[in-house]
C-alpha cells in the first residue's frame, strides 16, 4: 500500500517467481538501504539519524524509483534540517541531480534555489561552477531575485563560457574563437541586465568583449552611457531585486547605510555588511 511500484512489480503480469518466492532485482539499491525501505513498508517507521548525508541522498533516489511518496518527503526534510553542511559542500553536483528530478524533489529544489539566490557566490565562485549545465545556468540567470551585482553575473558568465571553449584573452580571439564563444553566449545575452552595469565597469569589463556581443546591443549601451538623458530601450529587462526586496535599494546602498550606522569614514564592502536590512513598506 505504501508503494505503487511494488504493487505493479508483484502483480501477475510482471512478477518473477522461483520456488514459490518473488524475485526482485534492484542492483542499484544497496542491501542496507533496501532493508531500511522494507522496514518502513512493513512497520511504517524509519530512522535516519545513523545515516550520513550521501546515504540519505542515495535513499532518496531509491525511494523515488520505488515511488514511496512518504519517504521522498521525509528524506528531503531530513537532509535540509540535519545535513545542510553536506548539501552546501556538494552544491553543484547535487543541484544537477535535483534539477533533473525537481518536480518530485521540490523541497530540496526550493532549498537550493533560495540559498543560491540569497548568496549566489556559494555557487558562482566555486571551482565547479564552470561544470554547470547550460540549461541550469540559464534558469538561474533568469531569476529576478539573484542577489549579485550584474557585473559579477556577467563576469561569471564569461568564466563559464570560456571554460567551455579555449581562449580566455579577448585580444587574442581568432575568427573561430569568436564564433564558438558567440554560440555559447547566445542564449544568455538577453538574461544579463546590461543597463544596470555601472559605466566604468561597462567600459572595462563589457565593451572589451564587443566582438562577441550583438553590435546593436553595443550601440545601444554606448548611447545609453554617453548621451545625456537617454533611456534604456523599452524591451530591457527590469533590474533584479536585492535582498531588501527593492529594485532601487541595492547591496551597495546597504553597505553605505551600515557604514553610517557605525560612523565609518568609508563604506563597508558589500560582501561584508554586518547588518541585515528588511523592507517594511513601499508604495
Amino acid at each position: 500500500a505504501r508503494s505503487e511500484y511494488f504493487r505493479v512489480a508483484f502483480s501477475n503480469k510482471w512478477a518473477e517467481k522461483k520456488d514459490g518466492k518473488f524475485i526482485l532485482r534492484k542492483p542499484n539499491i544497496s542491501p542496507r538501504l533496501f532493508n531500511i525501505i522494507l522496514r518502513f513498508i512493513y512497520c511504517g517507521n524509519i530512522e535516519l539519524k545513523n545515516l550520513q548525508g550521501p546515504d540519505v541522498l542515495e535513499l532518496l533516489i531509491a525511494v523515488d524509483e520505488l515511488n514511496i511518496q512518504q519517504l521522498i518527503s521525509h528524506a528531503q526534510e531530513y537532509l535540509i534540517k540535519h545535513q545542510t553542511e553536506f548539501l552546501m559542500q556538494n552544491l553543484t553536483g547535487l543541484l544537477e541531480t535535483v534539477y533533473h528530478q525537481h518536480e518530485k524533489f521540490t523541497d530540496l529544489w526550493n532549498f537550493f534555489l533560495e540559498n543560491i539566490c540569497e548568496e549566489p557566490r556559494i555557487l558562482f565562485n566555486s571551482n565547479k561552477f564552470v561544470n554547470l549545465k547550460a540549461s541550469l545556468l540559464e534558469l538561474l540567470l533568469k531569476r529576478d531575485d539573484l542577489n549579485m551585482d550584474e557585473i559579477e553575473i556577467w563576469e561569471s558568465l564569461l568564466k563559464w563560457c570560456f571554460a567551455q571553449n579555449i581562449e580566455y584573452d579577448p585580444t587574442k580571439f581568432g575568427k573561430d574563437d569568436i564564433t564558438n564563444i558567440e554560440r555559447s553566449l547566445y542564449r544568455f545575452i538577453p538574461l544579463i541586465r546590461f543597463y544596470d552595469i555601472e559605466p566604468t565597469d561597462f567600459f572595462y569589463k563589457v565593451y572589451n568583449y564587443k566582438d562577441i556581443l550583438p553590435q546593436d546591443l553595443i550601440h545601444d549601451l554606448l548611447e545609453f552611457h554617453i548621451v545625456p538623458d537617454i533611456k534604456p530601450k523599452t524591451n530591457v529587462a527590469t533590474p533584479r531585486k536585492s535582498k531588501l526586496g527593492s529594485t532601487l535599494i541595492q547591496s551597495n546602498h546597504a553597505a553605505l547605510f551600515a557604514s553610517w550606522i557605525d560612523r565609518k569614514d568609508s563604506s563597508y564592502n558589500k560582501n561584508e555588511i554586518p547588518y541585515g536590512f528588511k523592507l517594511l513598506y513601499h508604495s
